[in-house]
């Protein structure tokens, strides 16, 4: 059978669409945060995109959830996925540097991949594992300060240091909202089987949005005094293009697709972060952060090849070793012939 070229390349194109309007969202909340608060920021993300999910689903007829179970499940989904991530996201990028934050937000498909295979049965395998170990290096090298890895190598990190100051600057958060992602992205395979997966996407984004106005009004103040036109412009693209598309597409492929592969797709997000922040903000890339990208290409290579890699490698008989069976082979023969 022919494959449609132009029905494959906009596969790949919804495919990589999620991560590519994150990637530019980071870039354009990037000068919004020091004029705003963070649960502000985070609900403006979540409760108007959810509106507009619904609205869509609304045009192509897509059906309301009907059961409590369904009720239930976005309930949770809205509270891991949509407050507790955004919210920690947000108040993580407040109390730690971008680079950092991305590379602990991004490591995220370890988590994924590892639920997956214990919930859903889903192989890993060793190639699956080493591209998984390779993503997180590469993100490692494109997040974190240059310095950092050189000191690494020279062995001049006060690793006790680090690990006291942990959770005084943020980095927890950070963690916590990787945490939070990669159970909202599992939880989506429960919720489908009681509701749409856009329908519940917008409905999770609803909810997680109003508990973060909630938390906004009672623990915040002036949350849009500082905003002008352009902060405003910025946030109605993360509105509608980092939220409402891309976790659109993401938890609709998510709720039929291999978790372990596509998660492995979030890894682009830091390298579309990257590349448009050297666009728009001309932000210089170092060498360590363009191996960085070259490892984090190579990694999601890997993850979505790990079965036809691990077949390949399983029929493969090194050369120095046919002679010696070829040798054994005659001799059983000879044996045979003679007896």
């Amino acid at each position: 059978m022919e494959l449609n070229p132009r029905k494959s390349l906009w596969s790949l194109i919804l495919l990589i669409a999620p991560f590519f309007l994150w990637g530019t969202s980071m870039v354009a909340m990037k000068g919004v945060i020091v004029n705003t608060t963070p649960l502000f920021m985070a609900g403006v993300r979540l409760l108007p995109a959810g509106i507009l999910v619904l609205a869509v689903a609304a045009i192509l007829g897509k059906p309301q959830p009907q059961k409590w179970q369904a009720w239930l499940w976005i309930s949770f989904f809205g509270l891991i996925d949509a407050a507790m991530f955004q919210g920690f996201l947000a108040e993580g990028l407040v109390r730690t540097g971008a680079g950092l934050g991305s590379a602990m937000i991004d490591s995220q498909p370890l988590v994924v991949a590892l639920l997956s295979s214990w919930l859903f049965a889903e192989t890993i395998g060793l190639w699956g594992f080493f591209g998984l170990g390779m993503g997180i290096l590469g993100i490692s090298l494109i997040g974190l300060p240059d310095e950092w890895i050189f000191n690494l190598f020279e062995a001049r990190i006060n690793i006790a240091f680090h690990w006291q100051n942990l959770f005084n600057n943020g980095e927890w958060l950070m963690l916590l909202a990787s945490l939070s992602m990669a159970v909202g992205t599992v939880t989506i395979r429960y919720v489908s089987r009681y509701a749409d997966p856009v329908v519940a996407t917008g409905w999770h984004m609803i909810l997680g949005g109003l508990l973060l106005f909630i938390l906004s009004r009672m623990w915040e103040s002036q949350q849009w005094v500082s905003l002008d036109w352009g902060n405003w412009l910025a946030l109605g693209y993360a509105t509608v293009f980092g939220s409402a598309i891309a976790y659109g597409i993401f938890f609709y492929l998510a709720s039929a697709g291999n978790l372990t592969s596509l998660s492995a797709l979030t890894f682009l997000t830091p390298v579309f972060a990257l590349g448009f922040g050297k666009v728009f903000l001309a932000e210089v890339l170092t060498p360590l952060q363009w191996g960085g990208v070259c490892l984090t290409i190579l990694s999601i290579y890997l993850i979505n090849q790990r079965e036809k890699l691990s077949q390949q490698f399983s029929n493969f008989k090194p050369l120095s070793l046919w002679p010696a069976e070829k040798l054994v082979k005659e001799e059983v023969a000879v044996k045979i012939t003679k007896k």
